[in-house]
């Protein structure tokens, strides 16, 4: 009996040795496994380098553009229902609302400043808000291919709906929903 458990101490140590000789590694195995990842970490840290170059590229542009309109609001021409004669659900100019853009066409020509145009589209508050997104815009719209069609470039006109986000007046009365579907035209330099 003694002999039977030392061969299996014996068979056992063996095993044992056997296991833990093959969970080492040699050390030219593990340098060639990280150089490996090292070349894996220095691709992704020069991506990250790159990402991080270019946000804080554009970041810096946005500042710039911040800083260069900032200060430099010139006036504001509100183009309302009573002027454009913006249908319910309509977002076509009428004759009144074109000369309205006529006289302000002019007024940019007289000034004869190196001027950007933001044309803010907005409705008022029936129907679902994404339509009335949709129907700010194509407001806006309306209004920027007028302008370009009768002089101001397209670079300088830039096109934003605000929808039903910004009444002018209380969305309960007729009279209040007439207003808030309207045209802002802001004039920066």
């Amino acid at each position: 009996m003694k002999k039977r458990a030392s061969k299996f101490v014996l068979a056992g140590a063996a095993l044992l040795a056997v296991t833990s000789l093959g969970g080492c590694a040699t050390k030219k195995f593990v340098r060639e496994e990280v150089a490996v990842v090292g070349t894996r970490v220095d691709t992704v840290s020069g991506r990250v380098t790159t990402v991080e170059g270019t946000a804080k590229d554009a970041l810096d542009r946005a500042t710039a553009a911040g800083k260069l309109a900032e200060g430099k609001f010139l006036f504001q021409e509100v183009l309302s229902d009573d002027s454009m004669k913006f249908a319910v659900d309509k977002a076509d100019l009428s004759p009144e609302g074109q000369a309205r853009l006529d006289a302000f066409i002019d007024k940019l020509k007289t000034d004869n400043r190196n001027v950007y145009v933001e044309v803010q589209g907005h409705t008022d508050a029936t129907g679902a808000k994404d339509y009335n997104y949709k129907l700010g815009e194509e407001r806006a719209e309306a209004v920027r291919r007028y302008l370009n069609q009768h002089g101001v470039a397209l670079n300088r006109i830039g096109t934003i709906s605000y929808g039903p986000d910004a009444p002018v007046a209380p969305n309960e009365t007729r009279d209040g929903r007439q207003q808030n579907r309207r045209v802002v035209l802001i004039v920066l330099s």
